[in-house]
C-alpha cells in the first residue's frame, strides 16, 4: 500500500491558519538562523564509578555526552562515526523534525543501524521550539551512556516568557549498572525473563554521596544569593520515572518537554523517563549547601526497582566546603497521589505569543490499549511466570522492528512484507482494563510490525487505557515527531460519554511524553502535520523492548513543501 501519496484534505480554515502560521515563523527564524556543525564519535571509554572501573559507550569521551545549544529557528549537521561495537543511531528527542524524519533516529524505524566503523550525518532545522530537550541512542539499550542536553533558546530579538535567569543549569538524571546495559538486556532477551534493575541513578553522571567510592566525584553547581536560576531538568533514565527535589527551595515550572507553560511552584517534581522539565529556582536561603536529590516513583505492585537515591550539591558562593548539605523531603516511592497532583496542575502558557490550538474536530478517535503480557515458550521453561516470557502491547500488538529495511526506506522504495498497514484502531476484545486478577488467556498479544497510516493534517484524538495485566504500571508515552495536548487523564477505564465532558480544551498542557497512570487512561490530540514514519512507545526500556510500541505513517501534504524531503545520500543501509 502506498502511504506517502499527496492529496489534498479538506479545507479548515483552523488548519489552514495554523499552517500559515507555522511558516511565517519559519521565515522568521531563519533570518537569523545559524548553521551548526558538529562532530559525534561513538566509542568505549573507560570511567570510574561505584568503586570499579567500567568501559562504557559515550560520545566523544564524555559522560553525558555534550551539551548542544542552538537557537529556534537554527539547522544542526551532526556527523556520528560509529568507533564502538555495536549497531547505533541517534534520536533527538522532542525535535519536531518537519520534512526531515530520516533525522530521526530510532533504528529499523526511519533509518538503518549505523554500522560499526560507519558514519552518518543528521542535518535538520529547530523550527518553533524553545527550550529543553535532548539527544539519546536509540539502538538496543545504548541510551544508557550515549546521551545529552539540547538547549534552545529564543531566537534573536525575543526573549523568554519569564523571568530571564541569570543562570542556567542542565540536569541531567541517568541511570547506572555496574553490567555492561547492552549483556543485561540481551540476557533478559534470551532469557525471557525481566532485566535486573540499575546500580544506581546519576546527576549528571555521577551517583553522588550516598552511594560508595562516590563523594569525591558528587556534581556541585554554585549559586549567587538572591539569583534567579533555570535548571534545566532532564530523564534520562532507562527504566524509571524519578522525584526530583531540592532542599529548603521552592521551585517553579514554566516549561515542560520545551513547551512554556504557566507558571506552578512546586517542591518537586516527577518526571517519566524522556520528559524535560524547565524550572526557575531563586537562590533565597540562607547561605550554605543544599543537596539536589532523585529517586524513584515506582507505582507498579510487586515490580522490582532501584530504590537508591542520587545527589547533587547546590552550594551559595560563601558557604564553607566542609558543612554538611541538608536533603529535600522527597514523595514516597508509591506516592500517586502526588503524582497525580502535579500533573494536574500543569498548563499551557496560552498567551499571545505562545497560543495554544487545541484541536476542536476529531478526524480519527482510536483507543489503544497499553500494557504488559506473557508468551508461552514451548518445549523449553523461560524466565517470566510460570515459564512464560515477557513481552508488551498496544492492542495486542507486541511490535517488532524490521531487520532488512527501515519501515520509512520500505515505504520510500514501496518495498513490501516489511510492514502492514492494519494496526487496530480499538483494542480487539474489550474488557476490564483495569479489574484485579485478570484472566491469563488476555495476556498472550500477537507478535507483528503493523503500522497505522494517517492523511496529511489528519486530527486525532487517541486514548491511551493502561491495562492491568500481569501487573498495572504508569507508562511514560512518547510520540515521535509530533507534539500533542493531554487533554485528560483519569484512573479505571476510560468512558467514552462521561470522560470527555472534563475535558481541558483551553489551556491543557502541550507534551511528547505523556505519563499515563497506573491501571488509568491519558487521552491526547494531535494534528499529523509531518510526513514521515512515526514510532510511539513506552519511554520504559525494558518495555519497548518487549514490545510496547507502534508506528503512525503519515502522507506527503499537497505541496512540496509540506511532503517529506529526499532521502540523504548517506542513508546507511541494512
Amino acid at each position: 500500500m502506498e502511504v506517502f501519496i499527496p492529496h489534498v484534505s479538506a479545507p479548515r480554515f483552523a488548519a489552514k491558519f495554523v499552517n500559515i502560521g507555522l511558516w511565517l515563523l519559519f521565515l522568521t527564524a531563519m533570518a537569523s538562523a545559524e548553521i551548526q556543525t558538529h562532530t559525534f564519535v561513538l566509542q568505549s571509554t573507560s570511567v570510574k564509578r561505584l568503586c570499579g572501573t567500567h568501559n562504557i559507550i559515550t560520545v566523544n569521551g564524555q559522560f553525558p555526552g555534550p551539551t548542544i545549544n542552538v537557537s529556534n529557528g537554527d539547522t544542526l549537521i551532526v556527523k556520528v562515526y560509529n568507533n564502538a561495537q555495536y549497531n547505533a543511531t541517534i534520536h533527538w528527542h522532542g525535535v519536531r523534525q518537519f520534512r526531515t524524519a530520516w533525522a530521526d533516529g530510532p533504528e529499523f524505524v526511519t533509518q538503518c543501524p549505523i554500522r560499526p566503523g560507519g558514519s552518518y550525518t543528521y542535518i535538520f532545522t529547530v523550527t518553533g521550539q524553545e527550550g529543553t530537550l535532548w539527544w539519546h541512542a536509540h539502538s538496543s539499550w545504548l541510551r544508557a551512556s550515549v546521551y545529552g542536553a539540547l538547549i534552545i533558546s529564543p531566537r534573536l530579538g525575543t526573549t523568554y516568557p519569564f523571568t530571564k535567569p541569570d543562570s542556567q543549569i542542565p540536569i541531567v538524571l541517568g541511570e547506572w549498572w555496574n553490567r555492561n546495559p547492552i549483556d543485561v538486556v540481551n540476557e533478559a532477551t534470551r532469557t525471557g525473563a525481566a532485566p535486573n534493575v540499575s546500580d544506581a541513578f546519576t546527576i549528571n553522571g555521577q551517583p553522588g554521596d550516598l552511594y560508595q567510592c562516590s563523594t569525591s566525584d558528587t556534581f556541585r553547581v554554585s549559586v549567587k544569593a538572591g539569583e534567579t536560576n533555570l535548571l534545566r531538568v532532564i530523564n534520562a533514565a532507562m527504566n524509571t520515572d524519578l522525584f526530583f527535589s531540592v532542599s529548603n527551595h521552592t521551585m517553579t515550572v514554566v516549561a515542560v518537554d520545551a513547551l512554556y507553560t504557566k507558571p506552578l511552584r512546586t517542591n518537586f517534581l516527577m518526571l517519566g523517563p524522556g520528559q524535560t522539565t524547565d524550572v526557575l529556582l531563586v537562590a533565597d536561603q540562607g547561605i550554605g549547601r543544599y543537596y539536589m536529590a532523585a529517586r524513584a516513583y515506582s507505582s507498579g505492585q510487586g515490580v522490582a526497582f532501584d530504590n537508591t537515591t542520587t545527589t547533587a550539591i547546590l552550594e551559595y558562593e560563601g558557604s564553607s566546603t566542609t558543612s554538611a548539605p541538608t536533603m529535600p523531603s522527597l514523595p514516597f516511592y508509591n506516592d500517586t497521589k502526588t503524582v497525580t497532583s502535579f500533573a494536574d496542575g500543569l498548563r499551557s502558557l496560552a498567551s499571545r505569543d505562545h497560543p495554544v490550538f487545541v484541536p476542536r474536530r476529531v478526524d480519527e478517535n482510536l483507543l489503544y490499549t497499553i500494557g504488559l503480557g506473557l508468551i508461552n515458550c514451548p518445549g523449553q521453561t523461560c524466565g517470566g511466570p510460570s515459564g512464560s516470557r515477557f513481552a508488551a502491547s498496544m492492542n495486542n500488538i507486541s511490535f517488532v522492528l524490521p531487520t532488512s529495511f527501515s519501515i520509512l526506506q520500505a515505504q520510500q522504495l514501496g518495498k513490501k512484507g516489511v510492514f502492514t498497514t492494519n494496526f487496530p484502531d480499538n483494542p480487539p476484545l474489550q474488557f476490564d482494563y483495569t479489574a484485579q486478577n485478570i484472566s491469563n488467556s488476555l495476556s498472550s498479544p500477537v507478535k507483528d510490525t503493523r503500522v497505522k497510516a494517517l492523511k496529511y493534517n489528519t486530527t486525532v484524538q487517541l486514548i491511551l487505557q493502561g491495562t492491568n495485566i500481569v501487573a498495572g504500571e504508569s507508562h511514560p508515552i512518547h510520540l515521535h515527531g509530533h507534539d500533542f495536548y493531554i487533554v485528560g487523564a483519569g484512573f479505571g477505564n476510560y468512558n467514552s460519554q462521561t470522560d470527555p465532558q472534563k475535558f481541558n480544551l483551553v489551556d491543557p498542557p502541550m507534551r511528547n511524553t505523556v505519563n499515563v497512570p497506573i491501571n488509568g487512561w491519558a487521552a491526547i490530540r494531535f494534528v499529523a502535520d509531518n510526513p514521515g514514519a512515526w514510532l510511539m512507545h513506552c519511554h520504559l526500556d525494558v518495555h519497548i523492548t518487549w514490545g510496547l510500541a507502534m508506528v503512525f505513517v503519515v502522507n506527503n501534504g499537497p505541496d512540496r513543501l509540506l511532503s517529506l524531503e529526499a532521502p540523504p545520500s548517506d542513508l546507511p543501509l541494512c
